[in-house]
């Protein structure tokens, strides 16, 4: 279990769900597409309810129902959303390497000052097998790892102050670059995930949160053991994130009813396309997630049936809310202080897990640390 003394109160965020939402999920058309009325619905839901932040994914294709339906894309609609909400924070996944660093230095502080500061940045180095390719970019997954580094290192000197920055990086140069004005305040935060050796070592020198996705607590040790070896080594302080899907029901039997409802209605066509983009991948925490198990129970109350259907994290925490708070404070015992959590649909999902869910996981950590 991780030390309670001086671990920050435990922040519950939210998703905007860019490939389309709906009931079902893995049809080839989503029963609600990713339009600007949609996800401003669930923005401002979640704001309503509380919620610390949203964080928006970035794609190169539909992700979830048919690859050829409907994508928004992140920047432009995250931006669309922090100018209609007052006080909610973004979390906006990025790729380094598609935008030039000191134009996307001038961008995020634009963000920055339109939101009044509210953007964190979630750095993604690596990638679904062929993604990158699609776009025309050929590099192996460590070099990605090494030019996101200079990316987050440059961006730091750019944002520090308005004075012309030189940066010779072996993937990042900048000649004499001005952003001004930079960002709000110390600007944003960097979160970084992955699995694999050169993830983890990224984050344990560049990040300020280590957001991995939901696996086995088991796992998800092994995962914080090694990222916190990192952040040890480069003499940082590691806070770390845990990225789940949530199917709560009032009763365990009808939230596993709701898994199944969930995907009652996915296209051959659909999985065909993911188990497509699965193989051979180079991504440890992909692996992780489509393991396969009966049932697609991977745990007590695990399922990774959404793997079959959605790139990136594929798994939910099902059962009552006593059951799902219950595993949550177990994610919790393990070092994580931040969860982003997501259901389907996401508007109606946003109210029922803040309402039945969150104040029961404060309540059980409040006891916990009172116990101490």
């Amino acid at each position: 279990m991780a030390q309670t003394a001086d671990r920050p109160e435990p922040k519950f965020s939210w998703f905007v769900p860019i490939d389309g939402d709906g009931a079902h999920i893995g049809t080839r058309k989503a029963e609600r597409p990713p339009t600007f009325e949609n996800l401003r619905k669930i923005a401002e839901a979640a704001e309503t309810c509380g919620y610390y932040s949203m964080l928006i994914p970035t794609r190169f294709a539909n992700g979830l129902f048919d690859s050829g339906e409907p994508l928004a894309e992140t920047w432009t609609m995250v931006t669309a959303l922090a100018a209609v909400t007052k006080r909610i924070r973004f979390l906006v996944a990025v790729r380094p390497g598609f935008v030039s660093t000191g134009l996307f230095a001038q961008m995020a502080a634009t963000l920055s000052q339109i939101s009044g500061g509210r953007i964190d940045i979630n750095i993604v180095p690596g990638g679904i097998q062929g993604e990158y390719e699609k776009m025309g970019e050929s590099i192996d997954h460590d070099t990605r790892y090494e030019r996101a580094e200079e990316f987050i290192e440059a961006l730091r000197k750019l944002w520090k102050s308005p004075e012309p920055v030189v940066f010779g990086g072996d993937h990042v140069r900048l000649n004499g670059v001005h952003c001004s004005p930079g960002p709000v305040g110390e600007g944003p935060q960097f979160y970084l995930g992955g699995a694999s050796p050169a993830a983890l070592r990224l984050a344990g020198r560049q990040s300020d949160v280590y957001l991995a996705w939901i696996a086995p607590t088991e796992s998800i040790a092994k995962f914080i053991s090694n990222a916190r070896a990192q952040f040890d080594e480069a003499g940082r302080p590691a806070t770390f994130g845990l990225r789940s899907h949530i199917i709560m029901r009032n009763t365990e039997d009808d939230a596993w009813s709701a898994s199944e409802e969930l995907l009652s209605q996915a296209d051959l066509s659909v999985k065909e396309q993911r188990q497509a983009v699965f193989a051979g991948t180079a991504m440890v925490g992909q692996r992780e997630q489509i393991q396969k198990a009966e049932d697609h129970r991977v745990g007590r109350h695990l399922w990774n049936g959404i793997s079959t259907v959605r790139v990136n994290c594929g798994t939910a925490i099902v059962g009552s809310p006593d059951q799902v708070a219950e595993e949550l404070l177990g994610y919790w015992r393990l070092g994580m202080d931040e969860f982003i959590l997501s259901g389907y649909p996401h508007l109606e999902e946003c109210s029922r897990v803040a309402s039945d869910l969150i104040p029961r996981v404060k309540s059980l950590i409040e006891r916990e640390r009172a116990a101490v």
